[in-house]
């Protein structure tokens, strides 16, 4: 898995992948996702294990997950909500806000 944080005004922002999902676009019906290198991958972006994205994703004011394996971690974790997971082209995605 591919994970990319970042410091905003709002928050810690986490964006995690899997690495095979990277420079893929996923579309169905009106809905796009673009794993772009520029959002999930670059210079800050690190392979991690399970553990390096738990401990993030407990962190994270704002997180974007695509990807199999990357939306399980976070659903084991109990960070994201099973039911509240988005597929396109088969592909999970979940969102996390914490306000």
């Amino acid at each position: 898995m591919l994970l990319r944080e970042r410091q905003t005004a709002e928050g810690l922002l986490v964006s995690v992948c899997d690495a095979a999902c990277l420079g893929e676009t996923y579309e169905e019906g009106e809905v796009s996702l673009n794993v772009t290198e520029a959002f999930y991958g670059g210079d800050d972006a690190e392979a991690v294990g399970d553990d390096a994205v738990v401990e993030s994703l407990a962190r994270a004011s704002v997180a974007n997950i695509v990807g199999e394996a990357s939306v399980a971690v976070a659903i084991d974790a109990g960070v994201v909500d099973e039911t509240r997971v988005l597929s396109i082209e088969g592909t999970p995605h979940a969102q996390l806000v914490r306000m």
